[in-house]
């Protein structure tokens, strides 16, 4: 592995942001930054420190040595496709397709299946998750809208960040609830002992997640939730939930011992997505029922 960059700030970018500066200096695009920044590997005087962090000139910054950015290739990739019309196209990712690529997958993700069905998506929005508004975890299974023109991610990304667009999932998690509803709001942040994974903390990016108990299935010690999202922070779903000690079923990052049924992966569905037409202004709803291997894990439960 080669070992680190560590540059002084310039006079220059005096008071830029952190991303900024490493994307600049490193010579990388600003998302191959703000990764490093949220994984734990940029820091600033031996802390990490997340994108947005201003930097004084002076400081001393530490990055990896820049290895060649992966790109996308156009490939067959399985994947079903639920609406497509000349603006946006909306998938139902199966559990175990990456989405775009990243450190040790360049190929096999559905950024290339894009490209290969969709070609015109080619320069839209960031390179390498051309079309791309938002992702899904590897082992989280469901739908995703990806815009095929410039007009179409910018506004879509503005109704995301504006909390415009709905994101519900469904989520089989251990423990019962006793109220049906509840909140977390909790700040996440990358965790500086566990590269690729997030932990809550105070000085994390805010984080607010909803959700509602569908089912209760004592017998089996799980229930059935339905989560919103409100933020759209990595891993989030699964960093809350484990926070309030109900980690999602099959989850190996934060489950934090055996679960109490056997699952055959991350109990995690998106099962819903709303959001208004980037042209027309249409407020469209699709929905995605649970896979097979997921449904079949509720049909073998009981409850009240």
């Amino acid at each position: 592995m080669a070992e680190p960059l560590t540059f002084v700030v310039p006079d220059e970018l005096d008071g830029e942001r952190v991303d900024r500066i490493v994307a600049r200096l490193a010579g990388v695009s600003r998302s191959r930054a703000r990764q490093w920044c949220e994984s734990g590997e940029v820091t600033l005087a031996g802390e990490t420190v997340e994108a947005r962090r201003r930097v004084r000139a002076g400081e001393t910054v530490t990055c990896p040595t820049p290895e060649a950015e992966p790109g996308v290739v156009a490939e067959p990739v399985e994947f079903d496709v639920v609406y497509a019309d000349e603006d946006v196209v909306v998938v139902d990712k199966p559990a175990g397709l990456v989405v775009h690529p990243g450190a040790g997958r360049t190929r096999g993700t559905l950024a290339g299946g894009l490209l290969h069905r969709f070609g015109d998506i080619e320069g839209v929005g960031d390179e390498g998750r051309w079309g791309l508004v938002h992702r899904l975890d590897r082992d989280t299974s469901g739908l995703l809208v990806v815009a095929r023109t410039p007009e179409a991610f910018t506004e879509l990304r503005r109704q995301l960040a504006e909390r415009r667009i709905d994101r519900i999932y469904l989520a089989l998690v251990r423990g019962v609830f006793d109220v049906p509803r509840g909140t977390v709001e909790a700040p996440i942040e990358a965790d500086p002992y566990h590269p690729g994974r997030r932990r809550v903390a105070p000085g994390g990016k805010p984080a607010v997640t909803h959700y509602r108990c569908l089912r209760n299935f004592p017998e089996a010690g799980v229930s059935l939730l339905e989560v919103t999202l409100e933020t759209g922070r990595t891993h989030q779903i699964r960093v809350h939930l484990a926070a309030i000690d109900h980690p999602v079923v099959g989850d190996p990052w934060y489950g934090r011992g055996p679960d109490p049924i056997e699952v055959p992966r991350l109990f995690l569905h998106a099962a819903r997505l709303v959001f208004h037409h980037p042209r027309t202004g249409e407020r469209l709803t699709f929905e995605a029922p649970l896979p097979p291997d997921l449904a079949a894990v509720l049909d073998t439960l009981g409850g009240d």
